[in-house]
């Protein structure tokens, strides 16, 4: 029986997130051969097998999956150690994992970055703005940006705010069309929304709270490539206020009748939330939410 160490650990935890080798291995940045090895020699160190290798990728097997809790234990152990080094005095190095819807991520956080980097100049901070839930148990982010709050797992949250969305249209769809008086006006036009099976969230089901909006006829993953094809002349969609004001061509239609609300959370998660430059990044970004205020996010016109 030979010897395992953490890197052992690593490999195993990145092929179990990715669920096939070569992926894994692209993203330790280390060879598929090697990652394969490393594997293997888990195995035989700890007598059992932790995958079946398939064709479509590798399966866990009853030992690898109780091995995993242990795996993120000692995972947890090395980055606080490792992060001890990095956060002396305040003078933060290292990087630290943003995950955000696109919208927050886009129109809100990335122009807010400078004054971060500016106070650290050795952080390196990675912004990931996607539609999609992150995993923080599995490290896909440090810091995520919810617009709903987690009821599971080792996870803290912080509500930051609620938004505005109203109704817009395109300046260009309004010249061709007769005015839109009343909500009975607004099923004789096309409508801009998600796909529906690619809602990372039921709080994105904006329409559905619209009782005159028939179903979207053009369906489009994320909120900045609907506002965009809105802009286009389309069709309507629902769009927050915060991103849809900064665009000229756009007019909000019954401002007064139709108003959704929704809400961000900041979640960090038990094992890291206390590492002084994840602290550092999440107490900023609530700094900078409170800083803009709540008419920010609201149609204040």
């Amino acid at each position: 029986m030979q010897k395992f160490d953490w890197n052992d650990l690593q490999g195993f935890l990145a092929v179990v997130r990715a669920g096939r080798l070569t992926t894994a291995a692209l993203q330790l940045g280390i060879d598929h051969s090697t990652l394969s090895r490393r594997i293997v020699g888990l195995e035989d160190a700890l007598g059992v097998s932790l995958f079946d290798r398939r064709s479509s990728g590798y399966v866990l097997t009853a030992e690898g999956e109780r091995l995993i809790a242990d795996a993120e234990a000692v995972e947890s152990l090395a980055i606080r150690i490792r992060s001890r080094s990095d956060d002396v005095a305040l003078g933060l190095t290292g990087s630290v994992r943003v995950g955000a819807p696109e919208g927050f991520g886009t129109y809100f956080l990335a122009p807010e970055l400078a004054g971060l980097v500016a106070r650290h100049p050795q952080l390196e901070i990675e912004l990931i703005a996607n539609p999609r839930m992150f995993s923080l148990s599995k490290r896909e982010a440090d810091i995520a940006i919810s617009m709903t709050r987690p009821d599971t797992g080792r996870l803290h949250a912080v509500k930051l705010n609620d938004y505005e969305l109203g109704v817009y249209a395109a300046r260009s769809l309004l010249a061709r069309h007769a005015p839109i008086v009343n909500q009975s006006s607004l099923a004789a036009h096309t409508w801009v929304g998600y796909v529906e099976d690619l809602m990372w969230t039921k709080e994105l089901d904006y329409l559905s709270h619209i009782p005159a909006a028939p179903a979207p006829r053009i369906r489009i993953s994320n909120v900045i490539s609907q506002m965009t094809a809105v802009m286009g002349g389309v069709g309507l969609g629902a769009l927050p206020c915060f991103m849809a004001r900064k665009e000229p061509e756009l007019v909000r239609i019954l401002p007064d009748e139709i108003k959704l609300f929704r809400g961000y959370w900041l979640i960090t998660h038990a094992e890291t939330r206390d590492l002084v430059r994840v602290k550092v990044v999440a107490d900023y970004i609530i700094e900078r939410i409170r800083a803009v205020g709540d008419d920010y996010w609201r149609d204040v016109s």
